[in-house]
């Protein structure tokens, strides 16, 4: 049975694999990307190869499956941006008093686009959506004690990153009162 299932998945991925590619190509704004929605599309083919029709038709089932596919990398794209967004707005309202704050500002974006996936979301959960580390701990299947030193580390990573950038916090800039929407400084 697994010799069937696995030579019909192989008969899908050789007849269809070029045609999803350049479809994902074309959708995409980078190579990386494409490949990533090409990679997610035979994945699911795998994990549903029983759903998988025959011959031709499974060029066009795949099609499918590669449109959602798109539509969740767009979706989780437009997330990532729109949440970069949210913070590079937030640090705005923190650092507005600055002469220089439009280059500060990009200063910080930066900065903050310049750290990892992991400390910008750390870092996210805890200024935009103000949870403590237990929720924190829950969320992310860590232990309190794991987000605690992480949270740390990824602070201490942003504080270089703006101090490379020439961006310069001082003790009264970190104090952020309450009824702000950071909830508590970075």
């Amino acid at each position: 049975m697994d010799d069937e299932r696995s030579a019909k998945f192989e008969a899908a991925y050789n007849r269809a694999y070029g045609q999803i590619t350049a479809y994902a190509v074309r959708r995409c704004d980078s190579p990386q990307d494409a490949a990533d929605v090409v990679a997610e599309t035979f994945t699911v083919a795998w994990r549903r190869v029983d759903e998988l029709p025959e011959g031709p038709e499974a060029t066009l089932w795949l099609y499918g499956v590669a449109r959602k596919v798109l539509a969740n990398h767009f979706r989780g794209d437009n997330r990532r941006r729109e949440r970069t967004a949210e913070l590079d707005a937030e640090l705005a309202d923190l650092y507005g008093h600055s002469p220089d704050s439009q280059v500060e500002l990009d200063a910080i974006g930066r900065a903050f686009r310049s750290l990892s996936e992991d400390d910008r979301e750390l870092l996210s959960l805890v200024a935009w959506e103000g949870l403590e580390r237990e929720e924190i701990a829950k969320a992310l299947g860590l232990s309190r004690n794991a987000v605690r030193i992480r949270l740390h580390r990824a602070r201490k990573r942003l504080s270089r990153a703006l101090a490379s950038a020439g961006v310069h916090v001082t003790a009264e800039s970190r104090l952020v009162p309450a009824e702000r929407p950071l909830g508590g400084a970075l």
